[in-house]
């Protein structure tokens, strides 16, 4: 694909396992969208919210595999799927790909332990994780976004990861409040720590509109493009930690551990993004809590 793609304008998709689970997916465990992978009754709800979005102006569609990680599946005793349920998201993909074949496929590489956590676990657990899933999903897309991911040295080993496949990544950085990620560490250091060959942009990812706009001018700094995925959640960093609260959650909704904001309404959204187009983001996107509706506000502005 074109390196300079995210230069101009691109509108993103919205926020899948929201968007699943409000449309009828019944959540199982910590699964949140993997379930739509695992059970084939959801496979034709996952491709039509993929065509929804891209029929509300998306450019790119992120693969349903934020929970289709090593870890998250061994803690709901399904690893076994590993491998069906990344092949299974990116072959859903492709259908709503091959019926726009304008739209790009971003390969979505998650967080491969906790979630708004960075990971302390030894380099080489990390980076085989994230080489197995890539794997799996190079076949179907066009380029590798690191989604939602909280420290640097994730990040690197995640690009050493994807190297033998030679596709070019989007950086989803996530900053839970202030202006650190969870990690201690600044956003600039994701591009001054680490050598970059095919590197598209860097976004803000899974953050409230507050949050981007904190750290908005040392990202626009950089100088490579940039952007959001805003969620619509009340906070990313709940006072008893989000990973133990979310697996003791009743319904497995991240919006019971989150809250789910009242305000952020497609049009009052746009508002929001408007401004920060007009200061200099290329990419715009939602992530949890916004769908197809946001994703239509947001493609009047390009």
């Amino acid at each position: 694909m074109n390196k300079d793609f995210f230069k101009t304008t691109r509108v993103l998709d919205g926020g899948m396992g929201q968007e699943l689970l409000s449309r009828g997916m019944e959540p199982k465990g910590t699964l949140w969208s993997a379930n739509a992978l695992l059970q084939d009754k959801y496979h034709q709800l996952l491709l039509d919210t993929h065509l929804d979005f891209i029929n509300a102006g998306a450019e790119v569609v992120v693969t349903a595999t934020f929970t289709a990680r090593r870890l998250r599946l061994r803690e709901n005793n399904i690893e076994d799927k590993f491998e069906y349920l990344n092949k299974k998201a990116g072959q859903i993909a492709k259908k709503a790909q091959d019926l726009n074949p304008h739209v790009l496929i971003a390969g979505g590489l998650p967080p491969q332990n906790f979630t708004y956590e960075p990971d302390t676990r030894p380099e080489n657990e990390i980076k085989d994780n994230f080489y197995d899933q890539a794997k799996l999903l190079n076949p179907y897309v066009d380029f590798f976004y690191f989604d939602v991911l909280s420290s640097v040295r994730e990040m690197r080993l995640a690009i050493e990861a994807i190297e033998e496949f030679g596709k070019p990544y989007l950086i989803g950085a996530h900053v839970s409040q202030g202006n650190t990620l969870p990690s201690g560490e600044i956003i600039s250091d994701f591009i001054t720590s680490i050598h970059h060959k095919n590197l598209l942009g860097l976004i803000l990812s899974c953050v409230s509109p507050e949050n981007y706009e904190k750290n908005s001018a040392e990202i626009k700094s950089l100088g490579v493009p940039f952007g959001f995925k805003l969620n619509g959640f009340v906070t990313t960093k709940p006072s008893a930690g989000y990973t133990d609260s979310y697996k003791k959650a009743k319904t497995g909704n991240p919006i019971e551990v989150l809250g789910q904001r009242k305000d952020l309404s497609p049009k009052n959204l746009a508002v929001i993004i408007k401004k920060f187009k007009d200061a200099g983001a290329t990419i715009l996107g939602g992530c949890c809590e916004t769908g197809p509706e946001h994703i239509s506000e947001i493609e009047k502005l390009k």
